[in-house]
């Protein structure tokens, strides 16, 4: 069963249960990925789904950021609560050990000496980790810190 297939099924679930959250949840991914859909003129391919889904995560949790920031604890809460139902549509993240060793494969790989390689170092290890989950930011935070280690004395 396809993801598109699954969220298909698991909103009709969530009608049938009544289960007001999680039925908005899946209709606002429906609407994201049609959204997406229609920008491209084309059905969207598995990883194109992943992509819209990773968005949809980076959006709530800046949204939470900025509700607790806020004193809006209540959103923040709403928004939380979104954030699981949305990433258990996602595979599982990739782990700290992991993204270490696809940061070392990429060094190794690009033979990066300098912060000046760290797009190409960036783009190799996710090469490395395709399938997981992968925080863009915790990755490239990653690449730069180890990076710096390699060109300061």
């Amino acid at each position: 069963m396809s993801l598109a297939e699954k969220l298909q099924k698991d909103l009709t679930d969530a009608m049938r249960a009544k289960d007001e959250l999680r039925l908005s949840v899946l209709r606002m991914i429906k609407s994201a990925l049609k959204y997406k859909e229609t920008e491209k003129i084309r059905p969207l391919e598995e990883g194109e789904i992943l992509q819209v889904l990773q968005t949809l995560v980076k959006q709530r949790k800046e949204s939470i950021e900025q509700f607790t920031k806020g004193g809006r604890q209540d959103l923040a809460d709403k928004e939380l609560k979104e954030l699981a139902i949305v990433e258990s549509y996602l595979p599982a993240g990739a782990t700290a050990a992991e993204m270490d060793a696809a940061v070392s494969k990429a060094i190794a790989e690009t033979a990066a000496s300098s912060i000046k390689q760290m797009g190409a170092v960036v783009k190799a290890a996710k090469a490395h980790l395709e399938g997981k989950t992968v925080d863009g930011k915790a990755l490239s935070d990653l690449v730069r810190e180890r990076l710096s280690k390699l060109t300061t004395p």
